[in-house]
């Protein structure tokens, strides 16, 4: 059975920065797409990051510039670096891998960016 689990969250002041890491148990995880998701209490899971399993790329425009995404294909491994963290990304972050008939989800880290 696949999984991801997710590391790295916590309390951060504004301006800081965080590297959030998700570790894959998929031996093929490199078939895999890589996404971040985040979500508050009351409101919609957002998707804050994608790579593809070739590389690309795309942020949510409230992130972009800020956020970097990358994966490990080797060490089956992917994170995301977060600067100039805001309170309003305050929120649980969730590492999802995506191909065909393999959806897995982790069960989040929460980031919460306060002074």
């Amino acid at each position: 059975q696949v999984t991801v689990v997710e590391s790295g969250g916590g309390l951060v002041r504004p301006g800081g920065s965080l590297r959030l890491s998700c570790a894959a148990s998929a031996p093929d995880f490199s078939l895999y797409r890589l996404y971040w998701y985040r979500q508050t209490p009351g409101k919609q899971r957002e998707r804050v990051a994608y790579m593809s399993s070739g590389g690309a790329t795309d942020y949510a425009d409230s992130v972009n510039g800020r956020f970097t995404i990358s994966r490990d294909n080797t060490e089956k491994m992917g994170y995301l670096q977060m600067n100039s963290l805001k309170p309003e990304d305050t929120a649980m972050y969730y590492c999802n891998i995506w191909k065909v008939d393999s959806d897995i989800w982790g069960q989040g880290t929460q980031v919460t960016v306060s002074s």
